[in-house]
């Protein structure tokens, strides 16, 4: 038995996949956790599924959340969202999913693009330049 936060839910109940979503801090809203499972965002045990869809404790996830997809399996049952350390109680992550979250992570940060920082609001003539070199006049 699995307490959280003042809920107590035993592996014989189960807990809609967009709540469970929700309070497991994947998703920032509840409407946002439905939108992502009607989107296929979100699998259990392999399967589309509806946001309505029953979990329950040992099931398998697959969550995809931007470039990153999370392979988790459900430990504990939770309506109603607490803080971080209390929502990581609720799954555990598949070490290789980890592992490919990390290195995606890696690879997407040497990859951007940095643009230099420009010295504030243009001036004057800067402008009147600008506008020129847009135009394609030889003034």
């Amino acid at each position: 038995m699995a307490t959280f936060r003042g809920a107590s839910l035993t592996a014989d109940n189960n807990i809609r996949i967009d709540k469970w979503l929700w309070a497991a801090r994947f998703f920032k809203t509840r409407s946002l956790a439905a939108e992502a499972v009607v989107g296929g965002k979100a699998k259990v045990n392999g399967e589309r599924v509806k946001a309505a869809k029953g979990i329950r404790v040992d099931d398998e996830l697959s969550v995809h959340i931007g470039h990153f997809e999370y392979h988790i399996r459900v430990l504990g049952l939770s309506d109603r969202r607490g803080p971080a350390s209390e929502a990581a109680l609720l799954y555990a992550e598949s070490a290789a999913s980890k592992t490919a979250r990390e290195t995606l992570a890696a690879q997407l940060s040497a990859t951007k693009v940095l643009y230099p920082r420009g010295a504030g609001r243009p001036t004057k003539k800067a402008r009147r330049e600008m506008i020129r070199f847009k135009k394609g006049s030889d003034r």
